[in-house]
């Protein structure tokens, strides 16, 4: 088996253990958080390697941040997309959900309104919001585990 076949392996691996944890954490964050009043139904969840990849159509396409950006929400089609090479353990799979879970519930007028006011991804009010709710995921991995 050569490296490619088992980084290949790795990030299947990666994927179905981020599916595990996603299966326990999204209906509870459904359930939780609701519906978004912009949107007619909830998001999807679809799975990549590289968000450059994904958006360019080239398999190997690399950039700058191909391996830090962990999940993005993709509003013209309503997904959250996790980069499972990205994702170090459940937790952090889970604050990037809950991060890219409190974008589908913001107002897309609104995300761009700050950006066009001057506001940079530091100090954009909806992302400073979307990285306090990732601060629940410990939280959120200990309810949506339990069975009542």
């Amino acid at each position: 088996m050569d490296g490619s076949n088992i980084k290949k392996d790795a990030i299947k691996m990666r994927r179905l253990e981020a599916m595990s944890v996603i299966e326990d954490s999204f209906p509870w964050i459904k359930n939780h958080y609701g519906r978004s009043k912009f949107k007619k139904c909830f998001p999807s969840i679809k799975y990549h390697d590289n968000i450059y990849a994904r958006l360019s159509g080239i398999e190997d396409a690399q950039g700058e941040e191909s391996e830090s950006i962990v999940a993005e929400y993709a509003r013209g089609t309503n997904t959250i997309w996790l980069y499972t090479p990205n994702i170090n353990n459940p937790l952090h799979l889970i604050s990037s959900l809950l991060h890219e879970y409190t974008h589908y519930l913001q107002s897309p007028t609104w995300m761009k309104r700050y950006y066009d006011m001057g506001y940079e991804y530091t100090n954009h009010p909806y992302e400073l919001e979307a990285l306090e709710a990732e601060r629940l995921a410990e939280t959120v991995d200990i309810l949506s585990s339990k069975t009542l």
